[in-house]
This record gives C-alpha cells, sequence and structure tokens, in this order.
C-alpha cells in the first residue's frame, strides 16, 4: 500500500451510472486502525525470534541450577563408590601409622620419628598411604660388645611390625650380619684381654722370689738342714768372753 498521491481517477455521468449506495470513504490510517490488527510475515518471524531469545533466557537459569544440583548431589551408585574409596583409605591409614609407630617405638634412641605420604579422599579428608622410619643401623666403633646390644635391637624393631615388608626383612638382615662379625671381634679382644692378664700375673711372681731371699742374709749363710734353734746358739756362743775357759769334749 503506497501512502500519497496517485493517478487521476475520471468518475462516468450521474446519468449513465445505476444508483448505487455511497459509502463513506476512509483515510488509509483509519482503515489500518478499524481492520484487525494482523502482523505482516516480516514482523511475525521478529516478534517470533524475539520470543524464542526470551523463552530461552528464562529457561538458561533453571537448567544451569539443574546441573549444579546435579553435581552437588551425586547418584546413589556414586555416592556408594565413594563411600567405599573412603572406607579402604582409612583401613590403610590405620595400617600404615601402626607399621611405623611399631618401628619407632621398639627402635628407642636409634629410630626417628615416622613420615607419611598421603592422599586426598573423597571427603576431602587426608589419609597416609606410605610411610618410613630412619633407623641408625652402623656399627660401633672399638666396642663389638656395644655393636651386639644395638644390632639386636635394630632386628627387633625392623621385625616389630605384624607383617614386615621387604625392605624391613633386609634391614634385619643386615643388622643380623654385623651381630655375627661383632661376636668375632668380642670373641678376639677377649682372648687378648685374657692373655695380657695371665702375663701381668706372672711377672710379679717372678720378682718377688729374689726379693724374699735377699731379706733375710743371715738365711744365706745358715748351712743346709739348720734350724732356728741351732742359730740361735750360734749367736749366744759367739757372744760370750774370750777369757772363758773352753772345755774341749772328747770321747
Amino acid at each position: 500500500m503506497q501512502i500519497g498521491a496517485g493517478p487521476t481517477y475520471l468518475a462516468p455521468a450521474v446519468s449513465s451510472l445505476p444508483i448505487r449506495p455511497v459509502a463513506s470513504a476512509a483515510s488509509p490510517l483509519t482503515r489500518a486502525a478499524l481492520a484487525p490488527a494482523t502482523p505482516s510475515p516480516a514482523l511475525g518471524d521478529e516478534q517470533a525470534a524475539s520470543a524464542r531469545e526470551e523463552a530461552d533466557r528464562s529457561s538458561a537459569p533453571s537448567t544451569q541450577s539443574a546441573g549444579r544440583q546435579d553435581k552437588a548431589e551425586p547418584s546413589p551408585q556414586q555416592q556408594r563408590l565413594e563411600q567405599l574409596e573412603i572406607a579402604e583409605l582409612a583401613t590403610r591409614d590405620r595400617e600404615v601409622r601402626a607399621h611405623e609407630q611399631a618401628h619407632a617405638a621398639v627402635g628407642g634412641s636409634y629410630a626417628g620419628a615416622p613420615s607419611y605420604t598421603y592422599a586426598r579422599g573423597p571427603d576431602g579428608q587426608r589419609y597416609a598411604v606410605a610411610g618410613e622410619v630412619s633407623i641408625d643401623s652402623s656399627a660401633v666403633a672399638g666396642d663389638p660388645q656395644a655393636t651386639l646390644s644395638k644390632m639386636e635391637i635394630i632386628v627387633r624393631a625392623a621385625l616389630a611390625p605384624t607383617e614386615p615388608s621387604a625392605q624391613d626383612l633386609r634391614v634385619a638382615a643386615q643388622a643380623q650380619a654385623q651381630m655375627v662379625q661383632a661376636r668375632v671381634e668380642l670373641a678376639e679382644l677377649q682372648r687378648s684381654q685374657a692373655a695380657a692378664g695371665q702375663a701381668e700375673r706372672a711377672q710379679p711372681g717372678e720378682a718377688a722370689e729374689p726379693a724374699q731371699q735377699g731379706d733375710d742374709p743371715e738365711a744365706s749363710r745358715q748351712p743346709p738342714g739348720s734350724s732356728a734353734a741351732d742359730l740361735d746358739l750360734y749367736r749366744r756362743t759367739a757372744e760370750l768372753p774370750d777369757s772363758a775357759p773352753l772345755i774341749d769334749l772328747r770321747g
């Protein structure tokens, strides 16, 4: 429809036309106002597209909220799997801690504090999945008896857990080998100490015999078979004055 000037229209003479009812003229705007609201095809497409966009925008929050709800609330099967995983991690945590604490308790001053490796479970908690305890397994220098006592403690500490690991068994084997070496060194030390003691006891005995013999000079001049009474008689006789008469006993 065009709004504006149009071609000139010539009406026929009144006499030549039959009489017809004359309809009132109306402007295009008035007809448009009185006519039913029927949108043009282009305008209908635009309104339909706009309506779809509004519907998409209104449905988008509900879709996102549904996605968040699915993440917040896992399915029953997923919940069971997470519970099983948490139970396994908790059991492993107890076993690891008991294992390492047994090493540390028996090792005493030769063992360090336990250290652990952790894993995070579905519940956000940390669980110990591995651990270790440092232990001093070196020999005591110059003291095989102390080394022997120390290695006995190391062996007990290595085998303290209910189920020793392969590393625990290797530490125990090394400590037992050092115990054998310490026993050999201890036996040699004891033999050398015994020999030195015998030599010390023999030397004072040999030096005492000449001293005992030199204590009494008269005893060295005493003839064999003489007694103390004979010696006393000899001394009194020697003390007599020279003017005393001598008795010659003859038979």
